[in-house]
């Protein structure tokens, strides 16, 4: 047996990266993250974890892989590092997961705060960024994607359940059985399942119009009538989760995580979320506008992959003063591989801008750049930040996610620079 006495600051060393993390922590404007829990006129303050707290916890925890609320808690009560953050404070993971997803637009304005920081002191400039999408699994089942026919009778069911589910727990044998904590949860359990058939059904005009629109682009041949005879599906797990092709060559529940990385330093400036299975449904323009916005820089080239290119896409580009960067699709034809920047009949002037760049010397060297910065980027945090299969549900909660991963990356990359 042996009798320790310790400090708990011994717990960590002076130079770990957890006291970094703190200390930026502690630098940041958090008073978004307060509002719900602050006392003000007409509306008392109630006992709440500190919001500091919670950030530097999920901060630290994406810098370290960790992406699940469940693990974050368990660590708080064995990890030295967490331990330390927490300062002998018990967190669950019930307030874990609720902090994480439910602070989107506050989470929105910290990463903005820490890209305006990075340029004030001069070490990001957007000048030059390259965009990519990464493919993200999400918790919904292959299985639980539904017609709409299918969906409409198991919302008519779910109803039915909900309404006999309260007269079951009005009745007085229930009272007597069940505490009134599981009389709500198993209410609250049904309702969510009405909510998620009623959000799946609401999808489906927007995925009929998307549907009649392929139908149009493709014709009135084999393809097009294949298109349209293909009945819509939804998820009833989570109605904005689409499948989509993955890396490796299946399809599966996913969303697409767009990242826009400055070429330079390769510091993350751009975070969205879509539950658009293409590139090339005009997500470019947007990325331009929130790097834009949350920097306060102008965007002069901006660098895409080829399954971006859109004609509409370059011709706005080049009416904001933008050089877009993006290759060509090889020719159907093989007697016209290596052509396919040759000016033809009919080009815009802003088409045949593009042509130009993507011909030159300067151009072909600009745009490797593409490919070593967002794919060593989009590696990292699916590698090391966790952002691997979600285990929230919609697009919101989605975004969420991505924001952390994103300020763990930069935070772990610029972190020290920012306390200078």
């Amino acid at each position: 047996m042996a009798m320790v006495v310790q400090c708990p600051d011994d717990l960590v060393p002076a130079q770990h990266a957890v006291r970094m993390v703190m200390a930026l922590v502690e630098t940041l404007d958090l008073s978004r993250f307060s509002e719900s829990i602050k006392a003000r006129e007409g509306v008392a303050g109630r006992d709440a974890t500190d919001p500091r707290l919670l950030v530097g916890l999920w901060l630290y925890a994406c810098i370290r892989g960790i992406g699940s609320a469940r693990e974050l808690a368990r660590r708080c009560e064995e990890s030295a590092a967490f331990r330390w953050l927490c300062g002998g404070v018990t967190v669950n993971h019930r307030l874990l997961s609720d902090f994480r997803g439910d602070h989107g637009a506050a989470l929105d304005e910290l990463f903005t705060q820490v890209i305006a920081s990075l340029v004030d002191k001069e070490l990001v400039s957007v000048s030059r960024v390259s965009q990519d999408g990464v493919r993200v699994r999400v918790s919904a089942g292959a299985s639980s994607f539904r017609r709409e026919e299918r969906l409409q009778k198991l919302l008519a069911e779910s109803k039915q359940q909900v309404e006999e589910l309260r007269r079951q727990l009005e009745s007085p044998e229930s009272s007597a059985a069940l505490s009134a904590r599981q009389r709500a949860a198993r209410q609250r359990a049904a309702k969510e399942k009405q909510q998620r058939l009623e959000q799946a059904i609401a999808q489906l005009p927007e995925l009929k119009q998307k549907q009649a629109e392929a139908a149009r682009k493709a014709g009135r041949g084999k393809r097009g009538q294949k298109i349209r005879d293909t009945e819509p599906r939804v998820s009833t797990s989570d109605a904005e989760a689409r499948r989509m092709k993955m890396p490796n060559g299946g399809f599966n529940p996913a969303c697409n995580v767009q990242l826009a990385t400055d070429t330079e330093s390769r510091a993350i400036v751009g975070v969205e979320v879509s539950h658009e299975g293409s590139d090339s449904a005009g997500l470019s323009q947007s990325m331009r506008e929130q790097v834009e916005q949350r920097s306060g820089g102008k965007l002069e080239q901006h660098l895409l992959d080829g399954g971006y290119l859109r004609i509409q896409d370059i011709e706005h580009a080049h009416e904001q003063g933008v050089e877009l960067f993006v290759p060509p699709k090889p020719a159907r034809k093989l007697r016209r591989r290596g052509c396919e920047l040759e000016p033809k009949p009919g080009d815009s002037e802003a088409v045949l801008a593009w042509k130009r760049r993507m011909a030159s010397t300067e151009g072909q060297e600009i745009y490797r750049q593409r490919a070593a910065t967002s794919e060593t980027v989009n590696a990292d945090l699916r590698s090391y930040r966790g952002l691997t299969q979600l285990t929230v549900r919609g697009l919101a909660k989605a975004k969420c996610v991505a924001l952390w991963c994103a300020l763990a990356y930069n935070v772990m990359h610029f972190g020290a620079a920012l306390l200078l």
